[in-house]
């Protein structure tokens, strides 16, 4: 305990007290503004990830439902009164709702755009935060007297349309089972007329670019679809409910032969490539830091010439070899400690203050205006780990390729 006591206080003492070279003071600076420098990079960059992930989140959330039912085997399966009793009876299910998607064509004047169908049933604007995202006009497909749809905004600029376009659209629906005679091509579609009510804006070109949504009704008689037939069925998990556990509950009661995923696996893919990107940029700027932390090999090579007689005066008192070592060594570990909390107190700072104030700007066109911050816990820490690993390895060369040179 005496041997660690004494340890801390020299090596605590050395990083403070003036050298005889002002030389070694300047590189033990550089060496710790270095180290705090990449940690406030590593703290940054990772915060500012995490917001745009929680961004995209956000969006998807809006028009995504909580949980997704769909058919392991086949595009469509048949929604039974059992199985709305089914799920009805769920602890946790605020409501379901039926959703049918594929793919038609749109015709306003004279663009002609391939889009993704989507109908909805009533309850798909209390299931999702359409109303929220809506850019122009409104979701009501179902409040009005006449044919109605809602656009994606990329899909509604691409048609030339909006909501107060009184020239109506047309939807081709291909009829199933009926070949495409090239004298007649128009003869294997069914048309529909209909005007636009609303455009909504996801954010994420997928659904903006693509995206048409029309009544449930009306997307089951264009392509021929019975009564019951769906593609999903969109869940609300009730506010305060523990989503995973009910899709557990959920998966459990309707079995291997449908699949039921929450928010996240609907978008695997995307999700997969944020965490990949993540992770990859925290290894390059990792990487920028361990050559950061070179630094300390110089800064304790020239300090240990520097302290050659007080390590002889150590040495007189009675001090292993493995003492000294270790009291070099800590007092470098403790350079790219100092530094890395100093790094990580001012990231933390700076992403505060963009929380709070959104001093930088993204610009125009985006959907949204400053750049989105999010501070997780466990990057804290992994950056910390990182740099204190970093540091006690170049503490440790530095000290046992010099030792012997000054023992």
């Amino acid at each position: 305990m005496k041997g660690l006591r004494f340890i801390v206080l020299v090596a605590t003492r050395y990083i403070f007290s003036k050298k005889k070279y002002n030389t070694i003071n300047l590189i033990t600076g550089i060496s710790m503004c270095g180290v705090a420098v990449g940690a406030m990079a590593l703290v940054c960059v990772l915060s500012v990830i995490n917001g745009f992930e929680r961004v995209v989140q956000e969006s998807f959330g809006n028009f995504d439902p909580d949980l997704k039912i769909s058919s392991v085997e086949g595009q469509t399966f048949s929604v039974d009164s059992s199985l709305s009793a089914l799920l009805s009876g769920c602890d946790g299910v605020a409501g379901i709702c039926e959703i049918i998607e594929t793919d038609g064509l749109v015709q306003h004047s004279d663009n002609q755009i391939p889009v993704r169908v989507m109908g909805v049933g009533e309850e798909f604007n209390s299931m999702t935060g359409i109303d929220s995202i809506m850019w122009s006009g409104d979701a009501g497909i179902y409040s009005r007297h006449i044919s109605v749809a809602m656009f994606g905004i990329g899909l509604a600029n691409k048609l030339e349309t909006g909501e107060n376009y009184n020239e109506p659209s047309v939807l081709y629906a291909p009829k199933r089972g009926v070949h495409i005679n090239l004298a007649r091509p128009d003869a294997a579609f069914r048309k529909h007329e209909f005007y636009t009510c609303g455009v909504f804006y996801v954010g994420q070109t997928k659904y903006d670019d693509n995206y048409a949504v029309f009544p449930l009704a009306l997307v089951r008689r264009m392509y021929g679809y019975g009564d019951d037939d769906v593609t999903s069925v969109a869940v609300k998990v009730r506010e305060g409910a523990d989503a995973m556990r009910l899709q557990r509950e959920v998966q459990a009661a309707l079995g291997d032969g449908y699949s039921v995923q929450n928010q996240y696996e609907q978008h695997s893919d995307f999700y997969r490539i944020l965490k990949i990107e993540k992770w990859t940029t925290f290894l390059i700027l990792a990487f920028i830091l361990m050559i950061a932390t070179f630094n300390v090999i110089g800064s304790m090579s020239m300090l240990m010439i520097d302290k050659r007689d007080d390590i002889a005066i150590f040495r007189s008192m009675g001090a292993s070899p493995a003492q000294i070592k270790a009291l070099f060594t800590a007092e470098g570990w403790m350079i790219s400690s100092i530094g890395a909390l100093v790094g990580i107190a001012l990231g933390l700072a700076v992403c505060l203050l963009q929380i709070w104030f959104g001093i930088i700007k993204i610009g125009s066109g985006y959907i949204v205006d400053d750049y989105p911050v999010a501070i997780e816990a466990g990057d804290i820490i992994a950056v910390l780990l990182t740099v204190l690993v970093l540091g006690f390895a170049a503490a440790y060369y530095s000290v046992k390729s010099s030792l012997r040179d000054v023992l």
